[in-house]
């Protein structure tokens, strides 16, 4: 593999320059091949919360510093179609445990399942082994550490090391057996008084922020830390990891030198069409004055974009020492890396905020894949893929494969597969306003949305910034798409959304709006004083 080039990067503060001066190098595949080819590889899952596609340095975005990004881009193969089929935390993250989409899980957003008759009320039951007990059965050794954002908040999902870094605790107990925050409070109790360790929430959310803690102590650089203790054990058995950062989503509280490593004036203004076509979905409109984001405007929106940027290079750093432990081991090369993003964020493209749409800014996720022993360093693919191809992949490379209801992506690399024809995406529970969904075929990107039966189509090739709305203008693939869309729908559980045999239109509704409100209650903070 042809090693990293360092580049020049004009927004690099000093103090960030420090911290970045032994950058990333490249694993080495020297060495290696003479490995079994039967071996099974360690897996190791890499995952972010609420980073953007288009937010890595090596494909194509000169605003940003991401050298470890970057190196685990020229260490495989790049997946530039990847979506997230529900992009939102909950629902995203179980069809990675589980492999299976909402029909199937019964989760549409971020609330308990919506089950209809028939569907056995247990999670495993419905869907199959968790992915990491799966993975125990074939004989891993498995970890996971970070973000899980299950309901119990420490649900059994088959770890035999499990490692919480929540957001928020919701009692006194979950604070105290949260590692994240256990680790805070018996190695660095200077800290503890700190509320909201991964920054303020609520009324902050979108408030350009400092963590109030030092990098090396912060979520992401606990995660990392841990992960190298994991990486670095070896007792006989392949391993399974589990990594799931907190950030960048937001609040948008990265650590010094991070906080001040971009300009924000050097920082793109958001992407915006007709605001009739940008904000059709209520979501969008109910979902910003939620979050205290009606009326950001740009000079605000470059400044907080400075500060996702300064999250996603914090979280680059991690991950270097990460990639720097794998190397380490004997059996780097034959060591699979799944890296990818549960959604993305909206960052006031398309005047809006958050994420839970079907705009690209949305639900188009990085998604990289490496493994040097078996396949091709530095390549792009653009096969569609999706979160759900994940739980395929790790068994596949385990040797046996169980796709569930993914595709097969080894395969796709080895040209032993053929690429899925469209990707489907569903959110919001069926038969209510809520719901919608995406259908993604070749160009093309069609939305419905039940909220008064409007519907979108865009062309993601010629028009990436979906600033022309052609479902007007090209009737028969709007025709075709829709088929598309009532074919994936007539699925128990999701044919609520269906009424005689087409896609159910609600009347129009708007919700009455309200804010979100996040305090710790572990502490017994419930509201303002006042």
């Amino acid at each position: 593999m042809a090693p990293i080039r360092r580049r020049a990067f004009l927004g690099l503060t000093a103090a960030a320059a420090t911290v970045f001066a032994a950058e990333a190098k490249p694993i080495r595949k020297g060495g290696f091949g003479a490995m079994a080819k039967h071996t099974p590889p360690n897996v190791l899952f890499i995952m972010t919360d609420q980073q953007r596609a288009d937010t890595i340095a090596a494909l194509g975005n000169p605003h940003i510093y991401t050298p470890n990004f970057d190196r685990l881009v020229a260490r495989g193969v790049t997946f530039t179609n990847a979506y997230s089929e529900c992009p939102v935390c909950v629902p995203a993250r179980m069809t990675v445990y589980t492999g299976r989409t909402g029909p199937t899980t019964g989760i549409y957003g971020n609330a308990a399942p919506d089950l209809v008759e028939g569907q056995p009320a247990d999670m495993e039951e419905r869907c199959g082994a968790y992915l990491p007990r799966t993975m125990s059965r074939l004989g891993y050794r498995t970890f996971g550490i970070g973000k899980f954002h299950t309901q119990p908040w420490d649900a059994d999902l088959g770890f035999e090391v499990h490692l919480h870094s929540e957001e928020l605790y919701g009692t006194p107990d979950q604070r105290a057996r949260d590692s994240y925050a256990a680790f805070i409070r018996t190695e660095h109790p200077a800290y503890d008084f700190i509320e909201g360790l991964m920054g303020e929430r609520t009324e902050m959310y979108y408030m350009p922020q400092m963590s109030m803690l030092p990098a090396a102590l912060g979520v992401e650089a606990w995660a990392a830390d841990r992960a190298i203790e994991q990486i670095a054990r070896q007792d006989g058995r392949p391993f399974f990891g589990y990594v799931s950062f907190v950030g960048p989503h937001p609040p948008f509280a990265p650590p010094i030198p991070f906080n001040r490593m971009y300009n924000p004036d050097r920082m793109p203004n958001p992407v915006r069409g007709d605001k009739a076509v940008d904000l059709m979905d209520e979501q969008l409109r109910w979902m910003n004055h939620a979050i205290w984001a009606e009326d950001i405007n740009d000079s605000h929106a470059r400044v907080l974009k400075a500060r996702y940027y300064g999250e996603i290079s914090y979280i680059d750093q991690c991950l270097g020492r990460i990639l720097d432990a794998v190397e380490a081991r004997g059996d780097a090369a034959n060591t699979l890396i799944c890296f990818y993003s549960d959604h993305g964020d909206h960052l006031g493209d398309h005047g809006a905020w958050q994420k839970e749409s079907y705009f690209e800014a949305s639900c188009h996720v990085p998604f990289l894949l490496s493994w040097p022993e078996r396949l091709p360093a530095g390549a792009q693919n653009p096969g569609l893929v999706g979160l759900a191809d994940l739980f395929g992949i790790a068994t596949a490379a385990a040797g046996k494969r169980e796709l569930r209801e993914g595709s097969d992506v080894l395969g796709l690399v080895g040209k032993k597969a053929h690429a899925r024809e469209c990707l489907i995406g569903m959110y919001g529970t069926p038969g209510t306003p809520l719901f919608k969904i995406m259908v993604r075929e070749d160009a093309w990107k069609y939305i419905y949305m039940a909220n008064g039966g409007k519907q979108q189509l865009f062309n993601v090739q010629s028009d990436p910034n979906e600033l022309n709305e052609q479902s007007n203008a090209e009737p028969r693939i709007v025709e075709r798409m829709r088929r598309l869309a009532i074919r994936a729908i007539e699925h128990p559980n999701a044919n609520r959304a269906l009424k005689d045999g087409d896609l159910l239109a609600l009347p129009e509704t708007n919700r009455p709006l309200q804010r979100i409100y996040q305090f710790d209650q572990s502490r017994g903070v419930k509201g303002f004083p006042i």
